[in-house]
């Protein structure tokens, strides 16, 4: 009897159990870098790492931290405590040349790195967790990549065939409007014809003593 239950609840927990986990992942914190999650920048700049949090149920005691992959190793840039939303936190930051420049007004959680050199090359990772989730961690990294100068792009060979291909359109437009003006002007050059051999006939026929001439008034000669 219990095995019969059993079975027949089962599908009913599966459903409730989905619709459980929907509902947490809806609820679950969120790190976002931004749409293009890399950035190239020069020698020497300085660069912003974009982060920011979302959460559909609230934070509270959101622990947040950035860290730098060093060849496999996580070492710390900086770390955070936001108590509640509209509070801002107070960041410990463990590298130089790195300032928060967050916003937790705006759920920002983004940091500054000052006169970037290649070693500040590399994968940074935006680490959240929140204790509403039951602590669940959530991440999301940006990758950085230093170079020397920024390549100009040199666009003549898209000019060239931009150039080519309009005026390829331009060629082909202008020869469908010379094929229909010259369309239109035998169109026209065939009507006057059919009007100038219509006429023609007329005159053919008058002078020919056809119906309607001179030659049809004259009597028929008696006989003798």
């Amino acid at each position: 009897m219990e095995v019969q239950w059993f079975r027949v609840q089962l599908p009913r927990l599966g459903l409730i159990l989905s619709t459980l986990l929907g509902v947490w992942s809806v609820q679950a914190l969120e790190m976002i870098v931004g749409k293009i999650p890399f950035l190239q920048a020069v020698n020497g700049s300085t660069v912003m790492l974009p982060c920011t949090y979302a959460s559909c149920i609230g934070i509270q005691d959101l622990y947040f931290n950035w860290q730098y992959d060093d060849n496999g190793t996580m070492l710390k840039v900086c770390e955070s405590l936001i108590v509640n939303e509209g509070v801002e936190p107070h960041v410990e930051i463990f590298r130089e040349r790195v300032d928060f420049v967050g916003m937790n007004l705006k759920n920002n959680v983004s940091i500054l790195l000052w006169n970037i050199t290649f070693a500040d090359a590399g994968m940074y990772t935006c680490f959240g967790r929140n204790p509403k989730e039951k602590g669940r961690n959530h991440s999301a990294i940006f990758t950085l990549i230093v170079v020397d100068e920024l390549r100009v792009v040199d666009n003549r060979l898209t000019i060239m065939i931009a150039s080519a291909v309009g005026g390829a359109i331009a060629a082909l437009m202008g020869f469908i409007w010379l094929k229909n003006l010259t369309i239109y002007v035998l169109s026209k050059i065939e009507e006057r014809n059919k009007e100038c051999l219509v006429t023609s006939s007329g005159i053919d026929n008058t002078e020919n003593g056809l119906s309607g001439s001179k030659a049809d008034s004259k009597p028929t000669p008696k006989k003798k």
